[in-house]
């Protein structure tokens, strides 16, 4: 089975092929979110990340995101054909819930498809069923993600193959934290060690 590491080591590698597109359009919040953290500041423009939204979980039913309010949640986008980056950040989810131990119960972990045409509610349950089973998987209809994207700040596209026959997604592929008001306090990005997000998600947890 593949290790974190592993998984991280392959992400260095594709990282500028699969999401330098993405990373553009986030990339300045991003940077400005982690730099006022470093300074004990107050994160830009946090107020206006994050809007209500209604998806569908990976069982089929609907899911509000009035049911978050009052506990903190880290929120990814991704797709489940992602090569490398939707995985690995999974599995790093997964393991910064086996570390908080009880306190996993604390915390809601939200997966959201950017690829609904192939992302079908089945298609999500089996796919996600390779990391913690805590973590929540949604999809929707093309609108419907696109509106809750637009909220977030996420930028995604649709890039075709070579030859036409399939494609893939760049996205942001930052997971951003939210307090218990729904409110971005934090972000997590690929380039942090391990111990750095680890940190970040006990102190979110901690409130």
């Amino acid at each position: 089975m593949a290790t974190t590491e592993t998984f991280r080591k392959v992400r260095l590698v594709l990282w500028g092929a699969v999401a330098a597109v993405a990373l553009a359009g986030g990339a300045l919040l991003l940077g400005e979110a982690q730099r006022a953290q470093q300074a004990g500041s107050n994160l830009p423009a946090a107020a206006t990340i994050g809007a209500p939204f209604t998806l569908t979980r990976s069982d089929g039913t609907r899911f509000d995101s009035q049911s978050l309010a009052g506990k903190p949640y880290a929120i990814f986008f991704g797709f489940t054909n992602c090569p490398d980056i939707c995985p690995t950040t999974l599995l790093e989810m997964s393991n910064h819930l086996k570390q908080l131990g009880a306190n996993a119960d604390k915390l809601n972990v939200l997966f959201i498809s950017v690829d609904p045409s192939r992302d079908t509610p089945e298609h999500l349950k089996l796919y996600l069923s390779a990391f913690d089973d805590r973590i929540i998987g949604l999809t929707g209809t093309t609108d419907e993600v696109a509106a809750v994207a637009k909220s977030y700040r996420i930028v995604y596209e649709k890039v075709p193959s070579k030859d036409g026959s399939d494609y893939t997604m760049n996205h942001t592929a930052s997971v951003y934290l939210m307090n218990a008001n729904g409110r971005l306090v934090s972000t997590l990005s690929f380039q942090e060690p391990e111990e750095t997000r680890q940190r970040k998600i006990d102190n979110l947890v901690a409130g």
